[in-house]
């Protein structure tokens, strides 16, 4: 299982795309919710006060931002959900070889 300072080293976009695969094969709604509970908060971090106002008011907006949640400087404002989810429910090899097959 890789460390914080493993974590830390990957990208925002590998970080997420390994955070939402393992809550998807784990069926981690809860994880789920909370990253999309998050994203208005990650918008406004990142310095885009009025989409996060729209995610807010509008549910639909936000299920669209989830599809974008590994990009840019919202990937980035997600980092540290990411990085502690992994540290929590692990990331090891054997969850990245069941990916890969």
């Amino acid at each position: 299982m890789p460390d914080r300072a493993e974590l830390e080293s990957l990208s925002s976009q590998e970080l997420h795309d390994r955070a939402t695969r393992l809550a998807w094969r784990r069926l981690d709604v809860s994880f789920l919710w909370d990253l999309l509970k998050t994203i208005p908060e990650a918008r406004a971090a990142a310095g885009d006060e009025e989409r996060s106002e729209s995610d807010i008011m509008r549910p639909l907006a936000l299920l669209n931002d989830l599809v974008d949640a590994d990009r840019g400087e919202l990937a980035d404002a997600l980092r540290p959900l990411y990085v502690d989810y992994l540290l929590e429910h692990g990331d090891d090899a054997s969850d990245r070889e069941r990916d890969d097959a």
